[in-house]
């Protein structure tokens, strides 16, 4: 049965990848303590398959690292929505989202890259999606993707 935010995914024409374990780390995707769910990093992959590999700024302009930035805030529900057991509807609120974008040195539109994490995580969610939020610059990713982003939602 498909709930309100699956709705609201449907109806902006958001289909979400798969939830795929880590690849390399002995970690959780995500871990849920009492009301919180925390989810790990969540890297630019369509089921299991990296995408944007490169810098940002090099290989990938803002839009193009925006997008990646969307891809891996979806990857992020993935996850939640396994340890929800399927239902999205039990997320209240999106804290905290951390940011980390593999970024030239010149390139200095780091928080306007993660902006396409928080804008979907406001087009699904609505007022529920509005987080705190940090967004930085890095040297050097794992697998050297684009961005990584990870979570705290407040669950029920």
């Amino acid at each position: 049965m498909a709930g309100k935010i699956d709705a609201r995914m449907k109806e902006l024409g958001i289909v979400m990848p798969e939830a795929s374990p880590p690849r390399v780390a002995k970690i959780e995707g995500a871990v849920r303590w009492g009301d919180l769910l925390f989810v790990s990093g969540a890297v630019p992959k369509w089921n299991g398959e990296l995408r944007f590999v490169g810098k940002v700024g090099r290989e990938f302009g803002l839009a193009e690292a925006q997008a990646a930035a969307r891809l891996s805030a979806l990857n992020m529900l993935a996850q939640a929505k396994l340890v929800l057991d399927g239902d999205l509807d039990r997320i209240e609120r999106i804290v905290k989202l951390n940011g980390f974008v593999n970024a030239v040195p010149t390139f200095t539109e780091i928080p306007q890259v993660v902006n396409g994490a928080s804008e979907l995580f406001l087009d699904i969610f609505g007022e529920k999606g509005r987080h705190a939020r940090t967004a930085v610059g890095v040297a050097v990713m794992p697998f050297d993707v684009a961005i990584e982003v990870e979570g705290l939602f407040a669950v029920k």
